[in-house]
């Protein structure tokens, strides 16, 4: 006879499962499927089977401790009734076990068997030698003296009695616990994979009617040209995050549509721009040249020159707007803004219309010197384009959204924008109606310069309602601290 294993415990499966759940995924990343779709599945399968295991594991456990259980006591129940039996010296009326107990035994302490229930007739003490003291233990046995070779559950209890100690062996079959272990243990190898095989069957079909508005998506996306940008992707109407990411990619190609008109309108402008004073500098070279009289020569060389600064002004503001474009970042320095709008405004010697000024002290931001600077000249340029006999600059603090801003304002008394070009004056090449005319000059892209690197600030660029003349305003983040 010998004492078997103990049942296995859910704290021994999870620490089996911690150690093979590492080599697991391991083997899946190296191994695995190379689609969503797959992986998906894949995941869920191996999630699926750890935590079947566990509880596999945990019911078979917990199966068994409660059939042992009740097999103890009831064999215990037996071996206390006998003990006190033969305690009061009344082992002559211990009867037959009782349904739950396989045989009975008494042994004194010299190891001779008192009584013995019929299947046990003749054969020896149970126990390794005589019992040591009163108590109550529990053994589980393979016995063959039964003719079986299941287990055996034996109880042994030990009491003093008028003739000394005597041990008590009560055994109960575990026939019916090894029974229900083997069943559910079979159940469990034949309901596993099926269980494993639904998973994945469900997980492959489900993930794949999900993914299928990504096909669509990927295939629509995948045939899009620069020349087809007005195509775009289905949204399917499940509302959901394919859905939104429809959504987002169509938003993208409106951006990216947008983007390509206005850079094909931008490259048509400029190269309409250019053609103008190109084609006035050739004919006025060709009449130098064809002109003898070298009295005219001084007029017609000093009308090319005007037009090649022209061109070099069109020039650097087509490569300024290329920077900017190309979202090159701000050298960001520490700087007080009144002092950037005095020096552009002092360096300005002979402008026609006066320039007032009313800064604000302390006023100070984060950002580029030189861009800020062509910020207040082409603010300036503008206004002393169509002022009549007044310019006034205003820099002041402000309050956007609860952050302390700074707040340009350039206003000029001459004909005002409408309102329905508040927005059209900040385009690239545009020009407004003869009420602000081009008598002195300028290719369109002066305020469209001057936004687009207030945004490059972060701040914003916007033509105000006002009683007379134009009011431009420029919002910068005012520097943390300031």
């Amino acid at each position: 006879m010998a004492e078997a294993p103990a049942p296995a415990e859910p704290g021994a499966a999870r620490r089996l499962l911690g150690r093979v759940r590492g080599p697991v995924r391991r083997l899946l990343r190296r191994t695995g499927p190379a689609t969503v779709r797959g992986r998906a599945t894949a995941g869920a399968v191996v999630v699926v089977a750890a935590a079947l295991a566990l509880a596999s594991f945990a019911l078979l456990g917990l199966l068994k401790a409660n059939l042992l259980r009740n097999a103890e006591r009831d064999a215990e129940r037996q071996a206390v009734t006998i003990a006190r039996l033969a305690a009061s010296g009344g082992l002559d009326r211990m009867r037959a076990p009782l349904p739950g107990a396989d045989f009975v035994q008494v042994v004194n302490a010299r190891g001779r068997v008192l009584r013995a229930t019929p299947n046990l007739a003749g054969a020896p003490a149970l126990g390794p030698g005589g019992p040591s003291g009163p108590g109550t233990a529990f053994h589980t046995w393979r016995v063959r003296p039964l003719g079986g070779e299941h287990r055996l559950r034996v109880v042994q209890v030990t009491t003093d009695t008028p003739q000394g100690l005597v041990t008590v062996y009560v055994g109960t079959s575990l026939r019916d616990v090894d029974a229900a272990d083997d069943t559910t243990t079979a159940a469990l190898a034949v309901g596993g994979p099926l269980l494993l095989a639904t998973v994945a069957l469900v997980t492959w079909r489900v993930t794949g009617r999900a993914l299928r508005p990504v096909e669509a998506i990927r295939a629509e996306v995948a045939e899009i040209t620069d020349r087809d940008l007005h195509r775009r992707v289905p949204v399917p109407p499940t509302r959901d995050e394919v859905a939104r990411l429809a959504e987002t990619m169509n938003a993208t190609l409106d951006r990216l549509e947008a983007s390509g008109h206005r850079q094909r309108r931008f490259i048509a402008d400029a190269s309409h721009e250019l053609r103008s004073p190109l084609t006035v500098l050739r004919t006025q070279l060709e009449v130098a040249l064809a002109v003898r009289d070298p009295e005219l020569w001084p007029e017609l060389i000093g009308g090319a020159l005007e037009d090649t600064e022209r061109l070099q002004h069109l020039a650097s503001d087509l490569l300024l707007l290329a920077r900017i474009d190309a979202a090159q970042p701000v050298v960001a320095a520490r700087l007080d803004l009144g002092d950037v709008v005095r020096s552009a405004v002092e360096a300005r010697l002979g402008d026609r219309v006066p320039v007032h000024t009313e800064l604000e002290a302390g006023v100070e931001v984060e950002g580029s010197e030189l861009w800020l600077t062509r910020v207040v000249t082409n603010l300036l340029d503008n206004a002393q384009r169509f002022a009549d006999r007044r310019i006034e600059v205003v820099l002041r603090t402000g309050t956007t959204g609860g952050a302390r801003t700074a707040v340009l304002e350039v206003l000029d008394d001459g004909p005002g924008i409408p309102a329905a070009d508040r927005e059209r004056v900040f385009e690239r090449f545009t020009r407004l109606d003869d009420a602000r005319s081009r008598d002195h000059g300028g290719a369109g892209l002066g305020l469209a310069i001057a936004r687009d690197l207030t945004a490059h600030h972060g701040g914003t660029l916007t033509a105000e309602p006002t009683s007379r003349g134009a009011r431009l305003r420029a919002v910068l983040p005012a520097a943390a601290g300031s």
